[in-house]
C-alpha cells in the first residue's frame, strides 16, 4: 500500500498538474467540512480524477490533524485507559521493526503487512483490544470479534493493565506472526 501511494504521490505533477503540497495548498484556503466536498472541489473545478483527488483530500487531512491528537481525542474522558494503551503498545513494539501504528477517530491499527491488533477504548472503563487470529477458538477471556465485525477475529475486554499477562502477550504475538 505505502509503495502504491508514494508512486500516486510522484505521479501527481504529471497527472494532475500540481503536486502534493500545492494541492494542499489550494485546500487548506478552502478548509470544506466533509471530505466528500473536498473531492467534489478538485473533481470539478480542477478536473482530478476521483483516485486521485480522494487521495488529495486524505493526505491533506491526515496532516491537519496528527496522530498524537487522535490517541489524545480518544481518550478525553478515558483518561484512566491511557497506561492500558500505553502498556499494550510497549508490548507489540517489542514484536519487529516492521510495525505500523495507525491512529484513527475511534482506534488505533496495528499492522505489519496486515492489520492484527486493533486497539479502542470502548467506554470509560473498558478497552476492546482486537485481534486476527484466523481458526483459533474462542474462550471466556479470547471472545468472538463482537462489534468488530470482520476487522478482528477475536477480542479481548481489559479494564487494567494487570490484565497485559504472558497470555495476552502471546495472543498479540501470534497475531503478529500470521500477519505476514
Amino acid at each position: 500500500m505505502e509503495k502504491a501511494l508514494q508512486t500516486m504521490i510522484s505521479n501527481m505533477p504529471e497527472k494532475t498538474g500540481k503536486s502534493l503540497e500545492e494541492w494542499k495548498s489550494i485546500l487548506k484556503k478552502k478548509a470544506f467540512e466533509k471530505h466528500s466536498e473536498g473531492v467534489n472541489f478538485l473533481k470539478k473545478e480542477h478536473n482530478v480524477t476521483h483516485g486521485f483527488a480522494n487521495t488529495i483530500v486524505t493526505l491533506s487531512k491526515e496532516e491537519n490533524q496528527a496522530p498524537i491528537d487522535l490517541v489524545e481525542a480518544q481518550y478525553k474522558g478515558k483518561e484512566v485507559l491511557f497506561p492500558i494503551y500505553e502498556k499494550l503498545l510497549e508490548s507489540i513494539k517489542g514484536f519487529g521493526n516492521d510495525i505500523t501504528i495507525t491512529p484513527k477517530k475511534g482506534s488505533v491499527s496495528i499492522i505489519r503487512k496486515r492489520q492484527f491488533v486493533l486497539v479502542k477504548p470502548a467506554t470509560k472503563t473498558r478497552i476492546d483490544l482486537g485481534l486476527k487470529l484466523k481458526d483459533k477458538p474462542t474462550t471466556d477471556r479470547l471472545g468472538n470479534s463482537g462489534p468488530f465485525g470482520t476487522m478482528c477475529t477475536h477480542r479481548v475486554q481489559l479494564t487494567s493493565t494487570s490484565e497485559i499477562d504472558a497470555e495476552l502477550v502471546n495472543w498479540m504475538k501470534e497475531a503478529y506472526e500470521k500477519a505476514t
